[in-house]
């Protein structure tokens, strides 16, 4: 016999479309899974502002240029300042995922692993990276990973493959996660 507790947890699962406990309606319903996620978009933005906007200087938030090159020492203030605007959001995401983490750690049920905040993270960090290359990237062209280079497509292509493969990585370290798994239906003794 199903304990009245796990069919009234089944209805609200079937009513809610969720059929299978790795679906990802059910991955982000868990609070875990969803500071993981806000946090990597964040990481993930910062890891772009810091490495390539200011240590190897490949673009800007908007270029003004083919090859992002400013032409003046006022265009680049203005490109700086710009790329201030940039990781001012994404550090706020990280703000905001700190505090989705503390709310997960005091939640009672999110299945507390560290396994599943590195896979969110990566799959925030892996959504980050796709959707800000599709957008700014070939979208609205406002730069380029490499821009002027010969292969700046390729570059481009790079930057959203490594996306598409941080996303999934993360989604299978989610899955894979001991414990994760849904209660199965327990019998009455």
């Amino acid at each position: 016999m199903i304990t009245p507790h796990i069919e009234a947890e089944t209805a609200a699962r079937k009513w809610r479309g969720i059929r299978h406990p790795y679906s990802w309606q059910w991955a982000l319903r868990n609070p875990l899974i969803q500071a993981g996620l806000v946090l990597g978009a964040g990481f993930g933005g910062l890891a772009d502002g810091i490495v390539l906007h200011s240590i190897l200087g490949w673009h800007h938030m908007i270029c003004y240029s083919l090859d992002c090159q400013p032409a003046s020492v006022a265009q680049l203030q203005q490109e700086n300042t710009q790329d201030g605007y940039f990781l001012l959001v994404v550090w706020l995401m990280v703000l905001a995922g700190t505090a989705l983490l503390f709310r997960a750690a005091r939640a009672a049920g999110s299945a507390a692993s560290g396994r599943v905040l590195l896979g969110a993270m990566l799959a925030g960090c892996g959504a980050f990276n796709f959707l800000e290359g599709l957008v700014n990237h070939q979208i609205l062209g406002l730069h380029h990973v490499v821009p002027g280079s010969p292969h700046q497509l390729f570059f481009d292509m790079l930057y959203l493959a490594n996306g598409v493969l941080f996303f999934f990585v993360g989604g299978w370290l989610i899955r894979s996660a001991p414990g994760l798994q849904a209660n199965p239906p327990r019998l009455a003794p």
